[in-house]
């Protein structure tokens, strides 16, 4: 996956804008205010996706574009932004509490 195509790369972009827009805006996870908050999702969910193959396997061979597997790509992209996502919160809930 490291050295991947122009294309690999635009499809890894979908599916971390796809997962990022549905949590961001369906689900109302919100790790900032502003649209910083969303383009931190898309990086985050991006790099989940990259990882998402290599972590979770090789899935559904007739869905798959060289090396990307969409399942894996789609469950690499969620996973990694819901946890990085509630680590932000936990470290901004604890960091509250020790404050005030």
């Amino acid at each position: 996956m490291i050295g991947m195509d122009f294309l690999s790369f635009l499809i890894l972009l979908v599916i971390s804008i796809v997962v990022s827009a549905i949590l961001h805006f369906g689900f109302k996870l919100y790790i900032r205010t502003g649209p910083d908050s969303f383009i931190s999702k898309v990086v985050i969910g991006w790099i989940g996706a990259w990882l998402g193959s290599p972590v979770f396997g090789h899935w559904f061979e007739g869905v798959a574009y060289e090396n990307v597997y969409i399942i894996p790509a789609i469950l690499g992209s969620i996973a990694l932004i819901i946890v990085l996502g509630d680590m932000v919160l936990t470290f901004k809930k604890v960091e509250e509490e020790t404050k005030g």
